[in-house]
C-alpha cells in the first residue's frame, strides 16, 4: 500500500499527534478517497488500497467507489457519485469499504441508487454502520472541485474544520428546550464561527471588511 504524501492539508495533523493518538485509515479495493478534512487528497502513485494517517477525533471523509465491473463480457469501469460521512478516529486502524462486492455494472448501478451501506472494519473484526450523504453536483463538471462542492456543502450545514477535526456547530450551539424553543450557547468564538458558516460569499467579504476597519 502508498502511504499518502505530506500534502498539505495533513501536515498540521500529523506533526501535532504521536502515534499513540493517530491511526491508519485504508480505503477497500475499488474505494478511493476524495477529500479528507476538506482538503482534497492526493497520492504519489496509484494503489488498489490507499492509506492515510489520522489523528484521533472527528474527522470528515469524502470517498466514491470507482472500479471495474462486468458489463455482459466485458469489464467495464463505473463510478459512483461521491459520498460525505464523518468517521470518529480513536486509535485504532480501519479499513472503508460498503457492505456487499459489486461485480456486474447493472448491480452497481441500483446499489448505489438505493441508499448504499457505507462501513468502517477495524482490525478486530468489529464493523460499524457510517451515516453517508450523496454528494449532488449540477451540470456538466459538477465533480471537478470536489474542494469547492465539499465547501458548500458544509457551509450550507454549520459544518466546520477547526483543528483538524470535523464539528457540527449546530449541534454544537442550537440548544431547543421542550418547547421547541432554539437558543445559542457557547462562547462567542464558536457563535461567531457558526454565523459565518451560514453567510453568502457576499456577506463574509462585507464582514471581513468590518473587521479590518475595526484594527
Amino acid at each position: 500500500m502508498k502511504k499518502l504524501t505530506k500534502a498539505a492539508w495533513m501536515l498540521g495533523a500529523l506533526m501535532a499527534s504521536s502515534a499513540i493518538h493517530a491511526a491508519e485509515i485504508t480505503s477497500a479495493r475499488h474505494i478511493e478517497f476524495l477529500v479528507v478534512d476538506g482538503s482534497k487528497v492526493s497520492f504519489e502513485n496509484w494503489a488498489p488500497q490507499q492509506t492515510i494517517e489520522l489523528a484521533n477525533g472527528t474527522h470528515q471523509l469524502v470517498m466514491r467507489f470507482d472500479g471495474e465491473v462486468k458489463r455482459g463480457s466485458k469489464e467495464v469501469i463505473f463510478t459512483s457519485r461521491p459520498y460525505l460521512f464523518e468517521l470518529d478516529v480513536d486509535g485504532r486502524d480501519a479499513t472503508i469499504n460498503i457492505d456487499t462486492n459489486l461485480r456486474v455494472k447493472t448491480q452497481a448501478t441500483s446499489y448505489f441508487d438505493d441508499n448504499p451501506q457505507w462501513q468502517a472494519e477495524f482490525d478486530n473484526g468489529e464493523v460499524m454502520p457510517l451515516e453517508a450523504v450523496e454528494l449532488k453536483g449540477d451540470g456538466f463538471g459538477a465533480y471537478a472541485d470536489m474542494e469547492a462542492l465539499v465547501a458548500e456543502y458544509n457551509r450550507d450545514n454549520g459544518i466546520i474544520i477547526d483543528q483538524g477535526e470535523s464539528k457540527n456547530l449546530n449541534d454544537v450551539l442550537v440548544e431547543v428546550d421542550d418547547q421547541g424553543q432554539a437558543s445559542i450557547k457557547g462562547d462567542a468564538l464558536s457563535q461567531l464561527k457558526l454565523w459565518y458558516t451560514k453567510a453568502s460569499d457576499q456577506e463574509r467579504k462585507t464582514f471581513r471588511r468590518w473587521i479590518i476597519d475595526q484594527d
